[in-house]
C-alpha cells in the first residue's frame, strides 16, 4: 500500500479531519464489536526529553474513556513502555486494556511467569547492557519484567552510534534475543513478541469486528502489518508507513479519536430515537411504512411487510435507510402532523411547505382490477409493486434526502441519474424513484450511495411528487395525476369507513384503530400482522426485542374478530381461508399448527441477529425471524373458534368454515391436557397454563354454538370435552395463596391472562372466584394507566412496560363485574397513552410515560375498540 499523504507543515495543524478519513471513521463507528488500540508515546502523549513526564493529552484520555465505557467496544493501549510504567504515567481507567513492553506484558505479574533461563538471560543482559552504557551521558537503560530498553535520545551523536553499534553487534545476536528497533532505542526482549501479536490477542479476546490502530513509532509498524479486512491504520507524524491514513500530531489523532466517540456513541444509541408512539403508519394492503413527526420515512419492507426493510433508520442508524423531506432550514420543527380524515393518507405541516404520504394500492389483489385507475396502476408497477408517493406543496424551499438501503442495510447500493429519477442499483428488487425536475447530488455514504435535492417549490409551481416506486424500474410519468391517484386511493379507505358501525364512546379513536388494523390486513394472503415493525425495544436499551411483523393464528383471529364486530366481516373471511391452507399444510394433524407464519403462510426460517444494526436508542439485538415459531401454544384454536362464530350472526357458516372449526376442536381434542408454552411465550420449559386451558375450553364451546346456532347435528363429543376441560382448570388453575387463579397449575404468580377464566364466559360475572382475581391482578398488576403481563421470572434480562391489551382485559373485567366508574377512567387514560396521531404500540411504560414495543400493535388497537364497544353497549 502506498504511503498517505505526510501531515501538514509546522503551525499547520487543526485542519479539518481529512474527507476520506472522515468516512472511514463513520463506517468503523459502525461495525458490531470494535476495538481501538494505540501507541502511548508520540500518539496519545507528546514526544518529551525526559520520558518520566510524557503525559497522554486530556483531549485524548476523554476519548478513550468514554469509548471505553460504550458497549461492545473495546480500548487498549499497547507501548514499549513497562507496564507499571504505562499504568502510572497514563492514569488511564481500569475499563483501558494496558500492554506494556510491546505486547510482553499483559499484566503487572507477567515477570513471575517468565521461565527460569528467561529470567536468567533477563540479567545477563541487564548487566551487559550496564556496562555497555556506563560513562556514556544521556544513554539511558530503561529495564522492564521482560526485556531492557537503551534510550539514547538525549546522548552525544557520537556516544548514541557507539552504544547502539557495541548493542547490535553484542547482546542483540545472542539467541533468545529478540529486537525492536524504535525511534533513537532499541529494546531488548528475552520473549518474541511485537505489537502485531499483541493486537491479534487481543482481537481475539474481545471477539473484535474491526479494529482501529493509532501509532507513530517504528514499532507501531508491527500493528500496521497485522490489520486485515475492515482494519483502519492510522500514522501520527511523518514517516515511512504500512498505515492506510496519516495524521500531523497526537492533538490531530485525539480529534480523530473524539470524531470515533461521537459517532460510536450515535450508532449505538440511536441518534434520533423519536418516541416510538409518535410514529404515524402508511398501509396500501401489499405493506407498511413508519414516519416521523417531521418528515421522516424511517421504516419499509418490500415487496412485504415481513420482507428485508428498504428503510430500516427507525432501528436506530441512518445508514440502515431512510427518506427525509423537510424545509430548508435546519432546526425548525413541524407545526403538526395528522391522517386525512378516514383514510392512511398523512399529512406533515411547516410554516410553507405541506408533505402528503400515502402508499398507492396495488390492483391485483383490490377486487377493482376493471377500475381504470387500478389497471393504470398495475400497468405501471406490476403485480407485486407498491409506491410510496409524497407530494410537496407550498412556497417554500424543501431539502430531500433519499437513502435507500435494501436488506437492513446489508447490501450497498448505487444510485443512477437517469430521466426523471434515480434508478436504485445493487437490488434483485426493481426499485425508481420517480422525481421530474429535482437535480440530485449524490454522494457515497455508510452502506451506499445517498442522494440530496433542495427543492425550490415556487419553482415548481407550488407543488411537486417524489414517487418511490417499488417493483419496476419505470420512470416514465404514470398517465393519472397524483391528485387523482390520491383521491382513488382515499376513496377506498372512505368507503370502507363508511360502513363501519362505529360507537359512540371515543368514536375517532375507534375509526383511526380500524384503519390502522385495515392496514395490518395483508390483502393478498388474507394474513393480518401482530405489528408492523421488528425489534422495537420492551425496554429502552434491553434484548427485549422481537419481531413482529408475522401472522400469529391468536393475534390475527382476534383482530378479525374486533373487525366483525364493526360490521366489517372481509378481513374474516380472507383470514379463514388462509388458515385452512395453513391447516392443510399439516397434512391432516392441525394439532401441529405453529403459533405464527409468515405472511403467505409458510414456516419462519430460524431466528437471526442484525449485528449491523444498533437498534431503537441502542436497544440491541436487531431480531429478523421470531423463536417463538417452534413453540407449543394450545391457546391458538380459541380465537380462530370464536371468528367463526362471530360471522355465523352474518351469514351461515361455508364448508370451508366447518372444516377449519372441525380441525380446531380436533386439535384440541388432541392436546388439551398437554403443557405448553402460553401466550406470552417465554422462554421456559411448558406448564400447564390457566389461559390455553380456558382457550382450548372456548375452542369447543364457540364450536357447539355454531352448531346449535346452525341447526347442525349434535355432537355429543364435543359437550363432553368442553366440560372435561372445564372441571379441569377450574381445580387445577385456582390457587389458594393467591386467592385468584393464576398464570399456571400450581404456580402461585399472578397473570393478566388469567382474567379469561371469566371473560370468556367459563365462570359468571358474579362468581367468587373470578371477582377474587380481578382484585388480585389489579392490586398486583396494575400501575396507573397501564397493566403488566406479569411479574413472575420469565427467564429473559430487563424489565416491560404494561401491556395495552392487558390493559383492555382489566376494563372489560371491571364492566361485568359492576365497576363502571373504573373502567370508564382507566379506559380514557389508555386513549391518552396514543401518540398524536392516535396510535399505540404495545405497550406503555407508567414511570417514563412514553411508548415501547413494536408498532403500531393490533393487539393495542383490538383492545382500543373492544373497550369502546363494551361501554357504549352499557350506556
Amino acid at each position: 500500500m502506498s504511503n498517505p499523504p505526510e501531515p501538514a507543515a509546522s503551525g499547520q495543524t487543526g485542519q479539518p479531519i481529512d474527507p476520506a478519513l472522515r468516512a472511514v471513521i463513520a463506517r468503523l463507528a459502525r461495525v458490531p464489536i470494535l476495538l481501538v488500540a494505540c501507541d502511548y508515546d508520540g500518539t496519545l502523549a507528546p514526544i518529551v526529553v525526559d520520558p518520566t513526564k510524557a503525559a497522554p493529552l486530556h483531549e485524548a484520555v476523554i476519548a478513550l474513556r468514554e469509548l471505553a465505557g460504550l458497549p461492545q467496544t473495546s480500548v487498549a493501549v499497547i507501548s514499549g513502555r513497562a507496564l507499571r510504567d504505562l499504568a502510572a504515567l497514563s492514569r488511564l481507567p481500569g475499563e483501558v486494556h494496558l500492554v506494556g513492553s510491546h505486547g510482553s506484558e499483559f499484566d503487572v505479574g507477567f515477570v513471575d511467569a517468565l521461565e527460569p533461563e528467561r529470567q536468567q538471560l533477563r540479567a545477563e543482559l541487564v548487566e551487559t547492557l550496564t556496562a555497555l552504557a556506563r560513562r556514556r551521558n544521556g544513554v539511558r537503560l530503561e529495564v522492564k519484567p521482560a526485556s531492557v530498553a537503551v534510550h539514547v535520545r538525549g546522548a552525544s551523536e557520537e556516544d548514541a552510534r557507539v552504544v547502539m553499534d557495541a548493542v547490535r553487534t553484542g547482546p542483540a545476536t545472542w539467541p533468545g534475543i529478540t529486537v525492536t528497533q524504535g525511534k533513537e532505542v532499541v529494546e531488548l526482549l528475552v520473549v518474541a513478541t511485537h505489537k502485531g501479536l499483541a493486537l491479534d490477542r487481543l482481537r481475539t479476546q474481545v471477539a473484535a469486528s474491526a479494529v482501529v490502530f493509532f501509532g507513530d513509532d517504528v514499532t507501531d509498524e508491527n500493528a500496521f502489518a497485522h490489520l486485515h479486512g475492515p482494519d483502519v491504520g492510522i500514522k501520527v507524524g511523518p514517516g515511512d508507513t504500512r498505515a492506510h491514513y496519516r495524521v500531523a500530531d497526537p492533538m490531530e489523532a485525539a480529534r480523530v479519536l473524539a470524531l470515533l466517540l461521537q459517532q460510536r456513541r450515535q450508532w449505538l444509541f440511536g441518534e434520533r430515537a423519536v418516541p416510538i408512539e409518535r410514529h404515524s403508519m402508511l398501509a396500501n394492503g401489499r405493506t407498511v411504512a413508519l414516519v416521523t413527526p417531521a418528515g421522516r420515512v424511517t421504516w419499509l419492507c418490500h415487496p412485504r411487510p415481513d420482507s428485508a426493510a428498504l428503510f430500516a433508520d427507525l432501528l436506530g442508524d441512518s445508514s440502515a435507510g431512510h427518506f427525509t423531506v423537510g424545509p430548508d432550514r435546519d432546526g425548525l420543527q413541524p407545526l403538526g402532523q395528522r391522517y386525512r380524515p378516514a383514510t392512511m393518507t398523512v399529512e406533515t405541516r411547516w410554516s410553507g411547505l405541506t408533505v402528503t404520504d400515502w402508499l398507492d394500492y396495488d390492483p391485483v389483489n383490490s377486487g377493482r382490477r376493471g377500475d381504470a385507475p387500478f389497471s393504470a396502476y398495475h400497468s405501471a408497477y406490476g403485480s407485486q409493486g407498491s409506491a410510496l408517493i409524497r407530494v410537496l406543496s407550498g412556497t417554500g424551499r424543501a431539502r430531500v434526502e433519499f437513502a435507500p438501503r435494501p436488506e437492513f442495510g446489508q447490501l450497498p447500493i448505487r444510485l443512477q441519474p437517469l430521466g426523471d429519477g434515480l434508478l436504485v442499483l445493487g437490488s434483485n428488487e426493481p426499485i425508481a424513484l420517480y422525481s421530474p425536475g429535482v437535480e440530485w447530488d449524490i454522494t457515497a455514504t455508510p452502506g451506499g450511495e445517498t442522494a440530496r435535492a433542495v427543492l425550490d417549490l415556487a419553482a415548481f409551481g407550488g407543488s411537486t411528487v417524489l414517487e418511490l416506486r417499488m417493483g419496476t424500474q419505470s420512470l416514465e410519468p404514470h398517465r393519472l395525476s397524483a391528485a387523482k391517484r390520491q383521491e382513488t386511493t382515499e376513496l377506498r379507505w372512505q368507503e370502507w369507513a363508511a360502513s363501519l358501525r362505529l360507537p359512540g364512546v371515543a368514536r375517532e379513536e375507534v375509526l383511526r384503530s380500524a384503519l390502522t388494523l385495515r392496514g395490518l390486513w395483508h390483502e393478498p394472503t388474507g394474513s393480518i400482522l401482530a405489528a408492523a415493525t421488528s425489534s422495537l425495544p420492551e425496554t429502552i436499551g434491553g434484548v427485549r426485542n422481537w419481531d413482529y411483523r408475522y401472522c400469529w393464528l391468536r393475534d390475527s383471529a382476534m383482530t378479525a374478530r374486533v373487525l366483525v364486530r364493526l360490521g366489517s366481516l372481509e378481513e374474516a373471511e380472507s383470514l379463514l381461508a388462509w388458515t385452512m391452507r395453513v391447516v392443510r399444510g399439516t397434512g391432516g394433524h392441525p394439532e401441529r399448527l405453529h403459533p405464527l407464519y409468515t405472511v403467505d403462510g409458510s414456516e419462519l426460517g430460524p431466528e437471526a441477529v442484525l449485528d449491523s444494526l444498533p437498534g431503537y436508542a441502542g436497544s440491541r439485538p436487531v431480531r429478523v425471524g421470531n423463536r417463538a415459531n417452534r413453540q407449543v401454544q394450545l391457546d391458538v384454536f380459541g380465537p380462530v373458534a370464536d371468528i367463526i362464530e362471530a360471522l355465523a350472526e352474518y351469514r351461515p357458516p361455508s364448508q370451508m368454515d366447518l372444516d377449519v372449526l372441525e380441525a380446531m376442536v380436533a386439535a384440541v381434542e388432541r392436546r388439551w391436557h398437554e403443557p405448553d408454552h402460553g401466550i406470552w411465550e417465554a422462554p421456559l420449559p411448558p406448564r400447564h397454563h390457566v389461559y390455553s386451558k380456558v382457550m382450548c375450553w372456548l375452542t369447543v364451546d364457540r364450536a357447539l354454538s355454531v352448531v346449535r346456532r346452525c341447526g347442525l347435528p349434535e355432537r355429543p363429543e364435543w359437550v363432553e370435552l368442553r366440560d372435561t376441560i372445564a372441571a379441569n382448570v377450574l381445580e387445577r388453575g385456582w390457587h389458594p395463596d393467591a386467592n385468584a387463579y393464576t398464570v399456571a397449575y400450581d404456580a402461585p404468580d399472578l397473570d393478566a391472562s388469567s382474567l379469561w377464566i371469566g371473560l370468556s364466559g367459563l365462570l359468571a360475572d358474579d362468581d367468587p372466584r373470578f371477582l377474587a382475581t380481578v382484585l388480585a391482578v389489579e392490586a398486583e398488576l396494575r400501575n396507573g394507566a397501564t397493566v403488566y403481563r406479569y411479574l413472575w421470572d420469565d427467564n429473559i434480562p430487563g424489565k416491560e412496560g404494561g401491556f395495552h391489551i392487558c390493559t383492555s382485559w382489566l376494563i372489560e373485567a371491571y364492566l361485568r363485574t359492576g365497576r363502571q366508574l373504573e373502567a370508564e377512567e382507566l379506559f380514557d387514560q389508555m386513549l391518552e397513552c396514543a401518540g398524536p396521531t392516535g396510535l399505540l404500540p404495545e405497550q406503555y411504560d407508567p414511570e417514563a410515560e412514553r411508548g415501547l414495543g413494536n408498532h403500531p400493535q393490533a393487539y393495542s388497537h383490538l383492545g382500543l375498540i373492544h373497550c369502546a364497544l363494551l361501554l357504549d353497549a352499557g350506556r
